[in-house]
């Protein structure tokens, strides 16, 4: 009994593995690189850098009275006005109105008030690309699904792996280096053993954020199923305060931003992020401040609220407080503010961030283990399963290897290269960015379908490798900006991107030479 259910469990978890591993190889590497999508979205807009990014300050004061002025002459008659406040110096200001023609935005200089050039502030869409992608895969609605239908895949693969390794902590101290299979399942049990609590925890949160999306029964039974029941659900979870009438009648006129910005300031003990204003202008406009959580000082919770003051924007009067205690909300709401927080890094420091970086790269490191263990077990069997297209099918399996794992990585260096070569003016040029990357990809297949699988291999390695290695350079030459440009500045987010960029080139180099002299061997002793 005990040996037909772990052949059961063997079968379920080597297809469920092969299948689900491939997407997922792209999911965790996306993933993990969107841990760090703040320094890789200020990368990317390549905006000036400032005199001294780790001992400046942002003068919100001064960023937000040029917002006001700006759009009380441009965005007079709109329906809603966001204000979006840098958080490094010499960032810009973003400004988003929306009026009856449509949606306008607009970037500032925060010091003079006056637009800044698109050679100044680069149309993208950074790291969030990243996260979009680990989570709906570029497919808004079936990319969504694919995503969850392959998450429970992969707690199916998790689970059905402990199972069948009853040597599972002996296998962690195991690796014999040299001796094919048997490395490769080494490799793969320990990168497995060593991230197991970690894979578990995003799978689980992962599904846990979306929960009520992927099972909308529970709602609807609730709530009911018509366009609104999600609205009171969520509302219902986050059981905000109420709002207040306004408590005082303007006497003087309107308070300016600033002097809310404080106000808010001293309420919740949180530094501004944003500023949302509805029905500038008319008798019942509000203003409500969005704080920004400091990276600088650790939450000693597993996660911080996001503060919030309304104010009444004629009289400045407080309408509703949100403080940034996660005693004061809903047993609902903090639970789901956990689940995000464990599954997005959402707290702690930034050393925490690189504990999930590596554990993220791990995982992916251990489903490229076992599909290339999968790959090499069935090409030294050689059983024709499938008949005369047996041969086939396997190479399509080879070239799928391939691409999900070191493919993918290439479609992100060419997103990187992509950001600083395509023209500045181009029209929808953060789509054109995505653009690129989905076509690299793309590219990256049908290369390993027309190419033997060693070459497939060496010559994707080989290109990542250098894309890597050359980032840095690709960046001065478009920009003037350089490692030791950030660096002698202490701006350590943006040096970080070229550090390991430089650091994964030097990685996929190593991994080229030793498989180049593995490919030697071979030939030489047939």
């Amino acid at each position: 009994m005990k040996g037909t259910l772990r052949r059961s469990m063997a079968w379920l978890h080597t297809w469920c593995g092969l299948v689900c591993g491939w997407v997922l190889c792209v999911i965790f590497l996306t993933g993990s690189l969107s841990v760090f999508r703040e320094p890789i979205t200020r990368w990317m807009e390549a905006q000036p850098i400032a005199a001294s990014d780790a001992a400046g300050s942002v003068d919100e004061g001064r960023a937000v009275a040029q917002a006001q002025r700006y759009l009380a002459v441009h965005g007079a008659g709109a329906r809603l006005w966001r204000v979006q406040l840098p958080a490094h110096p010499g960032e810009a200001v973003r400004l988003l109105w929306r009026d009856g023609s449509g949606i306008q935005q607009i970037a500032l200089d925060p010091a003079r008030g006056t637009p800044v050039s698109p050679a100044a502030l680069r149309q993208t869409e950074g790291g969030r690309h990243f996260m979009s992608f680990h989570y709906m895969l570029q497919l808004p609605l079936l990319g969504f699904w694919i995503v969850g239908a392959l998450t429970v895949g992969f707690l199916v693969a998790l689970v059905s792996g402990v199972v069948i390794h009853r040597r599972i902590f002996a296998d962690f101290f195991t690796f014999r280096p040299g001796i094919g299979p048997r490395s490769w399942l080494d490799a793969h049990n320990a990168a497995a053993v060593l991230t197991l609590p970690f894979l578990l925890m995003i799978a689980y949160t992962g599904l846990c954020i979306f929960a009520s999306s992927y099972m909308p029964w529970p709602v609807q039974a609730v709530y009911g199923a018509d366009d609104s029941a999600y609205a009171r659900f969520t509302s219902e979870l986050a059981a905000e305060p109420a709002v207040v009438g306004s408590m005082a009648q303007p006497t003087g006129p309107a308070p300016d931003w600033a002097g809310l910005l404080e106000k808010a300031r001293m309420l919740t003990g949180q530094p501004a992020q944003m500023l949302l204003v509805n029905a500038p202008g008319s008798a019942n406009a509000r203003v409500r401040i969005i704080g920004r959580a400091d990276p600088r000082q650790p939450s000693s919770n597993l996660f911080t609220a996001q503060a919030s003051v309304l104010f009444d924007a004629a009289s400045g009067a407080v309408l509703q407080i949100q403080r940034p205690d996660p005693a004061s909300m809903s047993m609902g709401a903090r639970i789901k503010g956990v689940m995000r927080s464990l599954h997005f890094a959402d707290f702690g420091s930034w050393a925490l961030r690189w504990v999930y970086f590596t554990s993220g790269l791990l995982g992916t490191a251990m489903m490229v283990a076992g599909m290339l263990l999968f790959s090499i077990k069935r090409r030294i069997k050689g059983q024709h399963e499938f008949g005369d297209a047996t041969r086939r099918f396997y190479h399509c399996v080879e070239a799928f290897n391939v691409v999900c794992s070191v493919g993918i990585g290439l479609a992100c260096c060419g997103y990187f290269y992509a950001n600083r070569l395509l023209p500045l003016e181009l029209a929808d040029r953060s789509r054109w960015e995505i653009r690129s990357f989905l076509l690299i990809w793309a590219a990256t297949l049908l290369h390993a379908l027309c190419r033997p699988r060693q070459r497939a291999w060496t010559e994707q390695l080989g290109l990542a490798a250098l894309l890597c290695l050359c980032l840095p350079l690709l960046n001065q030459w478009t920009t003037g900006q350089a490692l030791w440009h950030y660096a002698r500045v202490g701006d350590w987010q943006r040096a970080g991107v070229e550090a390991v960029s430089l650091g994964f080139g030097a990685l996929l180099a190593f991994a080229l030479v030793k498989l180049y002299r593995h490919h030697r061997r071979q030939g030489s002793s047939r």
